[in-house]
Formats: structure tokens, sequence, C-alpha cells
């Protein structure tokens, strides 16, 4: 695979020195991209990046991580409108550790020689004095060459501390560092990074000099992902969305790559999917002829749930979808598992009751008002109408009768009863 052909047709491709095809043609090449380990989770807004990596290997080429245990502590200024709060070394640890098991899941680290490396910039920093550092670094650009960055540019204007405006500093001397003692020739990351990766060349460049316009090192950046309304990518009404199923449930995962519009899906599949330009076209022609069967979407969100979580996730995800907004039977609602109860019905009203409480219930009626402390509907006048109008429920049966008794529906697992008014549902608990 050419890494630079297959960056250009899937839209990967943003900027590169000049050279960086002929080096990558020429030799099994080692590049990096960093991530500030700012939580204990990535999101999708780093998947691009990620997948810079994962593309990077598989044609051949040896991928590395940096997690910036030093620049993590001071906070990158590009294009943020105010500085960082500082992060404790333990949480750092931390956070270091959560996103090294998530990159495992997309990069190979035992496949020969170009097996992905992970390295932390504290390990090179950690030892090194101001003095040192200033020496090593600081003496090779000039204040110019560093206010002449887009990154710094935009925050003159609203100011910028001395530790944020070195940070370009800290992260140009771990690309010379990685270029010393791993032989990394290149730098990747997303646009709006050109200007630190740039200051890594630089620097190497006038550390270790150049012979006739030769360029020992190299930078590579991808286009940040916005939607087609010129918002941001990988933002949900409740914040980021995490690949940590902690921080993001499965079911929220894939229902928001489901939800992503018609415009924006061709784009999407191509930088996050691992299909080829064959299989992405294939799939854009089903998409066009039906649009309303989301085929690029649910193509998308099953891959991604799938590589990020797990088949099962991903069956369960459906499970839950049938049951929340599709056409599911009593029998499906029979099907589910006990420890699969919360993850299915994560986000769904919910009414606990004790068990003397669901003994004492003498009918449907009162199930759906009084039991549920009024939740579901605010009387039984109310749930009365609404079962006359055929607008009730229980696990997915439909009520006929205002009457019915409480008996004739049986709890699932012993424990769940899932009421369903209209569209809206409402899960009880009998402890």
């Amino acid at each position: 695979m050419d890494f630079i052909e297959e960056l250009r047709w899937r839209g990967m491709l943003h900027d590169m020195m000049p050279g960086t095809d002929d080096q990558l043609r020429k030799e099994m090449t080692s590049g990096y991209i960093g991530f500030d380990p700012t939580a204990s989770s990535l999101h999708i807004g780093n998947l691009a990046t990620i997948m810079l990596l994962v593309h990077f290997q598989r044609a051949g080429h040896k991928p590395f991580a940096l997690v910036g245990g030093a620049t993590g502590m001071i906070g990158d200024p590009s294009f943020k409108a105010s500085e960082r709060s500082f992060l404790d070394e333990d949480t750092l640890r931390f956070n270091q550790e959560g996103i090294r098991k998530q990159l495992e899941q997309f990069l190979d680290f035992d496949c020969g020689a170009n097996s992905a490396e992970m390295v932390n910039n504290y390990d090179w920093f950690k030892e090194m004095g101001f003095l040192q550092f200033l020496r090593e670094a600081g003496k090779f650009l000039s204040v110019n060459y560093m206010m002449s960055k887009d990154s710094v540019k935009k925050r003159l204007e609203t100011g910028i501390s001395f530790t944020e405006f070195s940070y370009q500093l800290l992260q140009g001397y771990d690309f010379y560092h990685l270029y010393k003692h791993k032989n990394i020739r290149l730098q990747m990351g997303g646009s709006d990074q050109w200007g630190n990766i740039t200051t890594g060349t630089e620097i190497i460049r006038r550390k270790e000099g150049d012979e006739d316009g030769y360029f020992k090192a190299y930078a590579l950046t991808t286009p940040l992902l916005t939607k087609s309304d010129g918002s941001k990518f990988g933002k949900s009404e409740g914040g980021n969305i995490w690949l940590d199923a902690a921080k993001t449930s499965p079911y929220e995962f894939y229902q928001f790559w489901l939800s992503q519009s018609d415009e924006d899906s061709p784009r999407y599949l191509r930088v996050f999917s691992f299909k080829n330009k064959e299989e992405i076209e294939a799939l854009e022609s089903r998409h066009a002829e039906a649009p309303h069967l989301r085929v690029l979407q649910k193509a998308l969100a099953e891959e991604l749930t799938i590589r990020i979580h797990s088949q099962k996730a991903y069956e369960l995800v459906l499970k839950a979808s049938e049951v929340l907004f599709g056409k599911a039977t009593l029998e499906t609602l029979q099907s589910i598992e006990l420890d699969e109860f919360d993850t299915i019905f994560d986000g769904v009203p919910q009414t606990e009751i004790t068990r003397e409480e669901w003994n004492e219930c003498l009918n449907v009626t009162d199930l759906i008002s009084t039991v549920t402390k009024s939740e579901v509907y605010a009387s039984k006048g109310e749930a009365r109408r609404a079962i006359q109008q055929n607008a009730v429920s229980v696990n997915k049966v439909k009520v006929t009768s205002a009457d019915q008794s409480r008996s004739d529906f049986t709890l699932l697992q012993e424990s769940f009863l899932l009421i369903s008014k209209g569209k809206k549902n409402h899960l009880i608990k009998v402890v």
C-alpha cells in the first residue's frame, strides 16, 4: 500500500514537507504522533490522527505513539481560547495507561520490524534542567520564528504565558530526541499542529545541519474534521464522544455514528473505516439508491462499535435499538440477560419499587400510575384514557383494558417491567 496515495483518496492529506513522499517510498520509515494525556480516554476527535498511524503501519512503516507525560503538564496553546489547568503526575500516569490500552485496539505492537511502539516524553525531560533545555533547544530558534506560528499569533491578542509560548520548543525537542534515539524521520498530526511539527524539523535541521538541501526530518498533517455545516466534529449534546465505554456507552457511541448526515457520512467512512475504495464506493451506490435505509451510517456505526468495544457490545446495541425504537416483541425482552439490562436501558427513565408494592398492585392502571409514582401518567384517569386510545404497552404487549389484572404481566428476569407510552419507554425495577 502506498501511504500517501491512500491518504489522498481518503481525503486525509492536508499538507506535507517536500521530500516526504520520496522518503516513504525509499525505505521503511519511523513516524510518530503525539497525544497529550489530558483525560484517561481518547475521544473520536483523536480518531483521525490514530487512523494516520494505522495506515502508516499497514503501508509497512513503523508507527510510534508519543504520550506526552511532560507536555501534558503544560498544555498545547494551539487554537485554544485560554490556558489549560495543570494536571498532577498521578493523574497523568493514570491517563497515560488508559490511552495505551485504547491504542492497542488499533495498532499492532508485536508484528516484527514495524511493530508499533509507545514512548513518553517525561522519560527524557524529567532529568533535564532548565539551563540544559535552553542550551539544547532554546538556542536554536529565534523568538521571531516562534511568534510567526499561527498557534501563537492567535493568542497574542488575548495573552499567552511563557509556559505555553515554550510549548512548541518542548514538542520540537521531542522530535529531535526521537530522531536521535529512535531514528524517527516523520512527525504527523492534525492540521492545527503544523507549526509545532515544523518547529521540530527546524531544530533538527539547525542542530544536525543539512546536505545540499536534503531534509533529515519531515512533517505531514491531516485535515481537521468538521461537519458539512462548518461546526466541530466529535461533539454531542452531552459533550465529547469518548472511546471508553464508562464515559460514553456503546449504545450512545453507535447512535452517534448512526445519526450522521448523508452529506458527512461518505467523508467519515473514508477517514475512519478500514474498508478499501471499492468497498466504500459500493456502499455509496447502495446508499444513493435508498437513502432512507442509512446504509453508510449503519456500516460505519457497526465497524467502529465492534472495533472499539466488541462484537458482543455491537450485538447488545442492536438489541437495545430494537427494544427502544424497533418492533421488539415480548420474546425479545425475555431474551435479555440480567447483566444486560443496565446497558440496554441506560438513559431510560426508571422507577424502583419494593416487592411488597408490586404484590399490592391489583391492575394495570395501578401499575402505570400509582406504582410508578405518577412518573408515566399523572393520574389513574389519564392512564385509563391512554389505554382506551390504545397508547399503552407493557413488555411490548398492548394493554386492552384498564382493569386488566397485574398478574397477566410477568416480570422480566423476575425484576423488570417495561412500560411503553407511545414511543417513550419507562422501566420498573422491583427491588
